[in-house]
């Protein structure tokens, strides 16, 4: 097993997660069965807890795990399906040691960070990079393990250390530390600095781990002048100095890093299989796509584009597909509660309308309203999660009579319910009770759009992270005024997906298909909706 470790350094918000990311495809590259796992040092157990503006999205997995979107960037670069356990938090390693403390493992010793905190990261890490990640079943020929925050942080120091002493455990030969840094451009005529990525591998060393790979975030190319300096201030090779600068789109970093010679330092033959000549066209067609497509993103974390990264990703590989530019047109759902605000000339302007997931009764009016206009105006749409209820919602109220439908997470006292919670759902407990993970969704007709953009399957599998659904006592009357359910859980009885008769493209998914879409697969309900903005017949 090989492993390449990522810091950073200097600050955060550098891009590890893409940095990690793009040595994966490289890894893959060369041949290698690829898996990654991400350490997050927050005391939380997982990321299921936290707002979307304190840590951007929650990226759910397969196994249910809700997890850092940087396990997002892996699956989608990749191609990976990673499980709860490949995300790594101080609130995971700690319960564990703590639970075999009680257990009496340590048979009486003085349970301390070093060794037992350090080792049970350890044990972690060689155990969850055996697991099969990429679908073939069998173990992983290489590991990426990025390690969040910024060296320095009080937080990350047990995993600095345990990641010290991993390289002692694996062999010094079988593992690369990249670093990633900052080189900020300063003065009249940009000169680059090099004295944060001086001290940032001074502390790193200082903590004895010494990087094999530099790389370097600057708005330019490195100069020769900057690798030089860094290369001798720093302890590295000049040539394992990567200039990680500003590219045209995303796809290219992978490319940029192999260019500068990255896989002559990881040792590895990225000619190996046909992946670089795949990952060059699509960053070319991702240069020159047509013209622009503007889908309407109606939410209420709009302050940080980051709470629907994979949202913006799905609706980027759709585009691809289509060949259109995207251009995503943030709404805050509460302002279209004031029928004058200005958003509402962007709504109407906009090809298509999409209504992502959330929790709270902040905006859901105007997601209403929003739902209402896409649906009586034969604009494309589509809700996702919390978009296929409010859909549902506006529906019972303006199609079917029912004044004051609601869900009874806004309204517990709604004279018609809607949207109700399940009822296996914990009301005391909010971590990681949801119906979270892979759920197969079976069609219910033989004939519709979605399963036609799911290439005509009977049952698909789609990740979910919901407490409410569909008021199972209301289907019958909303399906007989022609918004049909095509698509319900094992049991016939959750609903799924609906799809509006006589519509264009009127979607509702209870599922998040963001989280499986991958550039060179679009997800079906994303196509779909890029395909109507487009006019394209589906």
């Amino acid at each position: 097993m090989k492993y390449v470790v990522v810091s950073g350094g200097v600050l955060s918000g550098l891009g590890k997660g893409v940095t990690a990311s793009s040595i994966g495809v490289l890894l893959k590259s060369a041949g290698l069965r690829v898996t990654a796992i991400k350490i997050d040092p927050y005391l939380n157990s997982d990321a299921g807890t936290m707002s979307p503006f304190e840590h951007g999205e929650v990226f759910v997995l397969d196994d249910g795990g809700e997890a850092d979107l940087d396990l997002g960037n892996y699956e989608r670069f990749c191609d990976l399906n990673l499980f709860r356990d490949n995300n790594i938090t101080t609130g995971k390693i700690y319960s564990r040691v703590i639970e075999a403390e009680r257990r009496g493992d340590y048979l009486g010793k003085t349970v301390q960070v070093i060794p037992h905190i350090t080792d049970s990261v350890q044990d972690w890490i060689e155990n969850v990079s055996k697991q099969p990640a990429d679908g073939s079943g069998l173990e992983p020929e290489a590991c990426v393990i990025e390690l969040g925050g910024t060296v320095g942080d009080i937080e990350s120091a047990p995993f600095i250390e345990a990641l010290r002493q991993f390289q002692f455990r694996v062999g010094r030969e079988n593992i690369c530390f990249v670093h990633v840094s900052l080189v900020p451009v300063m003065g009249p005529v940009g000169e680059q600095k090099t004295k944060p990525t001086q001290h940032t591998v001074k502390e790193l060393r200082g903590l004895g781990i010494s990087p094999d790979v530099l790389v370097c975030r600057s708005q330019s190319p490195l100069t020769k002048e900057t690798r030089e300096k860094l290369a001798a201030f720093c302890h590295v090779s000049p040539n394992s100095v990567m200039s990680a600068h500003d590219v045209s789109n995303i796809y290219r970093v992978p490319l940029m890093l192999k260019d500068q010679g990255i896989c002559q330092a990881l040792e590895i033959n990225c000619n190996a299989t046909d992946l670089i000549p795949r990952w060059e066209k699509m960053a070319d067609r991702v240069d020159n796509l047509g013209q622009d497509i503007h889908i309407a993103m109606v939410g209420k974390y709009t302050g940080l584009t980051d709470s629907y990264l994979s949202v913006i990703k799905s609706l980027q590989h759709a585009s691809y597909s289509v060949n259109r530019t995207l251009v995503i047109d943030w709404i805050e759902a509460s302002n279209l509660e004031n029928q004058e605000h200005e958003d509402w000339n962007t709504l109407r302007a906009a090809n298509g309308i999409l209504v992502p997931g959330g929790f709270g009764d902040r905006g859901i009016e105007g997601k209403i309203l929003a739902a209402e206009y896409a649906r009586t105006n034969n604009i494309p749409y589509l809700g996702i999660c919390l978009g296929l209820q409010v859909a549902t919602i506006e529906f019972c109220r303006n199609v079917l009579g029912m004044e004051n439908a609601n869900s009874t997470e806004f309204d517990e006292n709604t004279p018609h319910p809607a949207v109700i919670f399940m009822p296996e759902i914990s009301k005391t407990h909010l971590g990681g009770t949801m119906r979270l993970g892979s759920r197969p969704t079976n069609f219910q007709v033989n004939e519709c759009m979605i399963k036609r953009l799911y290439n005509g399957v009977e049952q698909v599998d789609e990740r979910h992270r919901h407490r409410y659904e569909v008021n199972p006592d209301l289907i019958k009357q909303i399906e007989d005024a022609g918004l049909i359910f095509v698509g319900k859980d094992e049991t016939g009885q959750r609903c799924e997906i609906f799809e509006l008769e006589g519509h264009p493209y009127y979607v509702g998914v209870q599922y998040h298909p963001e989280f499986k879409s991958r550039p060179e697969r679009p997800s079906p309900p994303f196509l779909g909706l890029l395909m109507a903005a487009t006019g394209k017949q589906i």
